[in-house]
């Protein structure tokens, strides 16, 4: 789900993209044989525990066994990319999904933390090649939290673990292996 319709995929031009180049990568979502780890943040816990749902309830629609997920609890989502890194360096899973919720307050914190989540993420992803998915919510209220993490198409979580999927998929293409 994106923000707006005007600005999601066409997949009717896919076939037109297709005829115009010579490799055309896309990742699928196909979860069989893939180890996720869930790294998520205890602030605002009840959000989390909603976008948590929405990422288990993916994965197993899409073949992921039980067995190969892995979730840690940190106290918030300022930790979570130590939490992912560590993940990713004890090289036993194939993605990493980070989920929390930071929502503005009165004072400059959600600035903070919200950017240095991101940041951190980011950077835990690049430096180890393990897909690590920003599922955490930057919201300004509780209510587009809780809109973003509702039980349904559009929960945030559920598509964290999608794009986690994906991108375990599309990095193993041979284009992308050594």
């Amino acid at each position: 789900m994106t923000s707006s319709d005007d600005t999601e995929f066409d997949p009717a031009v896919e076939g037109a993209l297709r005829a115009r180049v010579g490799q055309y990568l896309v990742g699928a979502l196909e979860g069989r044989g893939v180890r996720v780890a869930l790294a998520c943040g205890r602030f605002n816990g009840a959000v989390t525990t909603r976008l948590l749902e929405g990422a288990l309830d993916a994965l197993a629609e899409h073949g992921v066994d039980r067995n190969d997920i892995t979730i840690a609890w940190a106290p918030g989502a300022f930790e979570l990319p130590l939490v992912a890194r560590g993940f990713a360096m004890g090289e036993q899973v194939d993605a990493i999904i980070t989920l929390g919720a930071v929502i503005r307050g009165d004072t400059g914190h959600y600035d903070v933390v919200a950017g240095e989540c991101a940041r951190g993420v980011q950077d835990v992803q690049l430096a180890s090649g393990v897909p690590v998915v920003f599922g955490v919510l930057t919201t300004n209220t509780v209510e587009q939290a809780l809109e973003r993490s509702r039980p349904d198409a559009t929960n945030k979580g559920r598509e964290s673990a999608e794009t986690a999927l994906e991108m375990v998929n599309l990095l193993r293409q041979r284009v992308f292996s050594s």
